[in-house]
């Protein structure tokens, strides 16, 4: 969800993240479907597909992390694998 001051989010930007969310879960392989996880907020080129349990789950990103661990992955190592799931 973006603040009332967020700066508008650019047609590149949009289609960056469009593939991000079909390259399916760098963590643990879901998908296609997913979220675009922020790695910095609003900086939409460093975005990560996460599925729900990964992204937002009680052992994801913003819980625990342990999916995270389990997968020996961490911000950099995924924004890795999406870039490679989506260029290559």
């Amino acid at each position: 969800m973006r603040t009332k001051n967020a700066k508008r989010i650019t047609s590149g930007e949009s289609a960056h993240m469009g593939k991000v969310k079909e390259s399916g879960c760098a963590v643990c392989g879901a998908g296609p479907y997913v979220d675009a996880h922020h790695i910095k907020q609003g900086a939409h080129f460093t975005t990560v597909g996460l599925c729900k349990q990964c992204h937002t789950g009680p052992m994801g990103i913003h819980g625990d992390k342990t999916m995270w661990r389990i997968h020996k992955m961490e911000e950099i190592d995924a924004l890795n694998e999406t870039l490679r799931r989506i260029y290559e």
